[in-house]
């Protein structure tokens, strides 16, 4: 009886979970875009969200993708400002500064590339967007399968939020990305709910001045 009543459990905690999975896809899709489906540039900033950074400083894949398809819709006028968010928890671990050198070596300006060095987590680059660089109206640029919970996120913190897919490459491993993705979704369902502070807050950064007071290298 009591394995019975587990293996019960655990059916139903699996549907579930692929319902919210599910819901968090269906309740998104319609506002993710193809470049040449934007009318409008008066977006606060293009959101860019992290990735791995290899060794010698290199991004991965998968970021390179993410930054190019940001300068890309900078580069179309899209925004003014590209607000690139990532893991620099530590010295020797940086993903924004590794974004922001990618950008200006195709030619955009520090001044347009604000760094996000806190954006440790999805919900935290979204929160953040809101809370500290006041963006409420942004173009969030990753890949399309993460875009879906990013757009949910964002629309529980009231930010009008539209997504960009970064091109689409076979990426190693992603059916594992893919796997974790529906427990990440599950996840943030939750924290939209219950609406926690990112994990670091701090003073407001205005998107109106220059991206250079975002530095944290002379």
């Amino acid at each position: 009886m009591i394995v019975r009543i587990l293996f019960g459990c655990v059916v139903i905690g699996s549907i579930v979970v692929l319902l919210i999975d599910l819901w968090v896809v269906q309740s998104t899709k319609n506002r993710i875009l193809a470049v040449d489906q934007l009318k409008s540039s008066d977006y606060d900033c293009i959101l860019v969200l992290g990735a791995g950074v290899w060794e010698n400083n290199q991004p991965s894949p998968m970021l390179e993708d993410r930054i190019n398809k940001g300068v890309e819709l900078f580069k179309l006028q899209a925004s003014d400002r590209l607000l690139m968010s990532g893991d620099h928890g530590t010295v020797e671990y940086d993903e924004v500064n590794v974004m922001k050198d990618v950008a200006i070596e195709q030619g955009i300006d520090s001044s347009s590339i604000f760094m996000d060095h806190a954006g440790f987590s999805t919900y935290d680059s979204l929160y953040r967007a809101k809370a500290i660089f006041g963006a409420t109206k942004i173009i969030i640029v990753t890949q399309q399968y993460h875009l879906y919970r990013a757009l949910y996120i964002a629309r529980s913190l009231g930010i009008e939020a539209i997504g960009v897919a970064a091109e689409k490459i076979p990426y190693s491993y992603q059916w594992l990305r893919d796997a974790r993705e529906i427990l990440a979704r599950n996840k943030d369902v939750l924290f939209s709910l219950f609406k926690p502070e990112a994990k670091v807050v701090g003073d407001p950064i205005s998107l109106d001045q220059s991206g250079d007071v975002t530095n944290d290298r002379p």
